[in-house]
C-alpha cells in the first residue's frame, strides 16, 4: 500500500512498552491508519483504566477499533478479525494499516488464522455460568479436569475466563475445546507483506513504567471510570469487568479493600500479565522482530525501505 510494498505494519508488545506512541509517530509520517489490536481497548468503557489513546492522541493520526464495542458485550477474537477486515477493506490501496496492540491471539488471528471454533448456544452459556456461580476458579478447573482433562491440562488453573470457554464448549458439543484447535481459517494478512515487530523494553524499567502509569490513569480518573462501570451491574465474568484494574477498584467501592491496596493489586496484576506477553510471543509468535522501543520508528524505516533485509532480533 501506498507504493511501500508492505500490506501492513504489526506493533505488539507489553502493556507500557510505548506501542501507541510509536503507532501515531508511524501513522503521520507513512500516511497510516492506527487499527487497534488490544483486547480490553475495544470497550468504550474502559478508556483511562486501559490507557486508551487520549482523544488527543487520536486527532493526530487516523484510528480505528478504538471504543466501538459495549462493556456487557462477550467480543471474541473472531469478531475482532471480522471489524478488522472491514477496515482493511476500507483503507484498502490507500493509508497504510498501522495494527497496534498486545493481545498475542488478536495478531495470531490476523497472521496465521482462526481455530475453527464451534457457537455455544446462548442458553447453554447461561446454564454453565450459572452453575459455575460460587466456585472458585480452581474449583472449576478441577471440574474441567474431570470432563476435558485434555484440555485442562494446557490451562492455568487461575484463567477463569478461558476455563470458562473451555467448559461451555464441552457442554454445547461434548469435544474437546482443543480438538478445534487444529482447523484454521486463514487469516486476513496471511499472504499479506507485513513488517511484525515486538517492542522489548528493560524488564526493570517496564515494571517502573507500569506502576507510574498506574497512578497516572488514578489521576486521570480510573476509579469513576470503574464506579460507573460497576453501577452498570454486568456480569462479572465479561472480559470488560476483569481489566487489569477493575476487579480491584471494585472490590475499594464495595468497601472490601483500602484504595491503597486495590491500586497495589492493579499493579500488580498488569506486572505480571506484562510478564506473561513475554513469555507468549516468544513461544507463540517466534518470526517477530524484537526491538528496543527506541529503536522501532527507526527499524520500521529500515524495513521499509529495504523490505527484503533478514531481521535481527534482541530477545531478552
Amino acid at each position: 500500500m501506498k507504493g511501500f510494498g508492505i500490506g501492513a505494519v504489526l506493533i505488539a508488545g507489553p502493556t507500557a512498552s510505548g506501542k501507541s506512541a510509536l503507532g501515531i509517530k508511524l501513522a503521520r509520517e507513512l500516511d497510516g491508519v492506527v487499527i487497534n489490536a488490544d483486547s480490553m481497548q475495544v470497550y468504550r468503557d474502559l478508556r483511562v483504566i486501559t490507557a486508551r489513546p487520549t482523544p488527543e492522541e487520536e486527532a493526530e493520526a487516523p484510528h480505528r477499533l478504538y471504543g466501538h464495542v459495549d462493556a456487557a458485550v462477550n467480543f471474541s477474537v473472531g469478531r475482532y478479525v471480522a471489524d478488522a477486515v472491514a477496515v482493511l477493506r476500507e483503507v484498502q490501496g490507500g493509508k497504510l494499516p498501522i495494527f497496534v496492540g498486545g493481545t498475542g491471539l488478536y495478531f495470531k488471528a490476523l497472521t496465521e488464522g482462526l481455530s475453527d471454533m464451534p457457537s455455544v448456544p446462548d442458553e447453554v452459556r447461561d446454564q454453565v455460568r450459572r452453575d459455575s456461580e460460587g466456585l472458585e476458579t480452581p474449583e472449576l478447573h478441577r471440574l474441567l479436569t474431570e470432563r476435558d482433562p485434555e484440555t485442562a491440562r494446557t490451562l492455568r488453573p487461575s484463567d477463569r475466563l478461558r476455563v470458562q470457554r473451555a467448559l461451555e464448549v464441552f457442554a454445547a458439543t461434548g469435544q474437546p475445546l482443543v480438538s478445534f484447535h487444529g482447523v484454521r481459517q486463514p487469516g486476513p494478512l496471511a499472504d499479506a507483506p507485513v513488517i511484525k515487530l515486538f517492542l522489548a523494553p528493560d524488564r526493570d524499567e517496564l515494571r517502573r513504567r507500569i506502576d507510574a502509569r498506574f497512578l497516572a490513569m488514578m489521576d486521570r480518573g480510573a476509579l469513576d471510570e470503574v464506579r460507573a462501570l460497576g453501577e452498570r451491574k454486568l456480569d462479572p465474568m465479561l472480559p470488560a469487568m476483569r481489566a487489569h484494574g477493575v476487579p480491584g477498584l471494585l472490590a475499594h467501592l464495595r468497601g472490601e479493600i483500602s484504595l491503597d491496596e486495590a491500586v497495589a493489586k492493579g499493579q500488580g496484576d498488569t506486572r505480571r500479565y506484562a510478564k506473561r506477553q513475554f513469555t507468549w510471543f516468544r513461544h507463540q509468535l517466534p518470526d517477530w522482530q524484537w526491538v528496543t522501543p527506541e529503536r522501532g520508528f527507526e527499524t520500521v524505516m529500515e524495513r521499509l525501505n529495504a523490505p527484503a533485509s533478514p531481521p535481527t532480533s534482541d530477545r531478552r
